[in-house]
């Protein structure tokens, strides 16, 4: 099984769903002849020209481009370069191509890929570091896709392309470099995997908080604490259901979040959990960032983010209660 970077799986899920499928198209910003900004694209334009192209700056343009375009009957996949100007999409993505199966009477349906990089840690920032999940979670009739790992980056956005829902699939920037053996199989959209077994708690995360978790559940060990680690994969929908077979096992559950506190979706965990099996449960709580700008000092940014020491002290302070 081949190992691979995680911007090389996306770029190998983006050519072999052009080549299965003319239908898809792909556009962006520098994603064509430049290959774009963090190198996931390059190749594609000169295989594909006349469906890859690069676009003007203009992110509601592309959203109404890509709206339109799957109206008439394509599959359109578009890059948003930094997921912090995702709100410039809004009208079009979230009051046309979220409701039109609502509002044509289940008569059409919108199949549309928005691919965009978020994420802190690289300093670019905070205005191009925020992770903008809570601000499309409840809107009906979008799926919101976050891979972890190599895998998953290319399973997720082939079943992401051939979906025939609106679909924000997300990538975290510090992944892009990280490989992983892919073997090309369809990961399926609202389905989580535990990524590491244990007894004593359930650790919840996605991208690179799936990373975090699991490298503290290698410290907790010095601690005698097993850690078992749900990589949700997919935040709309969520599988729940997974999560509630952990913890009928652990009874424990902390919910790890790169994002603000209030309105996350590690909120939205917390509360299906509780909802469903509050008598189950021992404890419950969140890790997540301050409601605050992600700082640009180095130094800073990173006391800001939930590092794996950090979900560790907290995990072992809430087992101290």
């Amino acid at each position: 099984m081949a190992e691979i970077e995680f911007r090389r799986a996306i770029r190998d899920a983006l050519d072999e769903e052009l080549a299965r499928d003319e239908s898809v198209i792909f556009f962006g910003e520098d994603v064509a002849k430049a290959g774009g900004v963090f190198a996931v694209t390059p190749g594609l334009w000169e295989k594909y020209p006349d469906r890859v192209l690069d676009t003007p700056i203009s992110e509601l343009a592309l959203a109404g481009a890509a709206f339109g375009s799957a109206v008439c009957g394509k599959r359109p996949v578009f890059e948003i370069m930094f997921g912090d100007f995702l709100p410039l999409t809004m009208d079009s993505l979230v009051n046309q191509s979220a409701k039109y199966w609502y509002i044509s009477n289940e008569q059409a349906s919108i199949p549309l890929v928005v691919r965009s990089a978020i994420g802190a840690g690289g300093r670019f920032g905070a205005i191009h570091s925020q992770t903008p999940i809570s601000w499309f979670l409840g809107v009906p009739g979008l799926k919101i896709v976050c891979p972890a790992t190599p895998a998953d980056a290319k399973g997720l956005l082939k079943s992401a392309i051939r979906d025939p829902n609106p679909v924000l699939f997300l990538e975290h920037k510090r992944l892009y470099g990280l490989k992983g053996e892919v073997n090309g199989d369809l990961t399926p959209i609202g389905k989580g995997a535990v990524v590491r077994e244990g007894d004593d708690i359930t650790v919840v995360g996605a991208m690179k908080s799936v990373h975090d978790a699991l490298a503290a559940a290698g410290k907790l060990v010095e601690h005698s604490v097993e850690a078992e680690v749900i990589d949700l994969r997919t935040l709309r929908p969520m599988d729940i259901d997974l999560v509630l077979e952990s913890v009928a096992k652990t009874s424990r559950l902390v919910v790890v979040e790169e994002g603000p506190r209030t309105g996350g979706w590690a909120a939205e965990v917390v509360a299906r959990v509780s909802e469903a099996a509050l008598d189950q449960l021992d404890d419950i709580w969140r890790i997540t960032t301050a409601d605050a700008p992600i700082p640009y000092s180095p130094t800073l940014e990173d006391a800001f983010l939930p590092a794996p020491d950090v979900i560790v002290e907290s995990i072992l302070a809430h087992r101290r209660k």
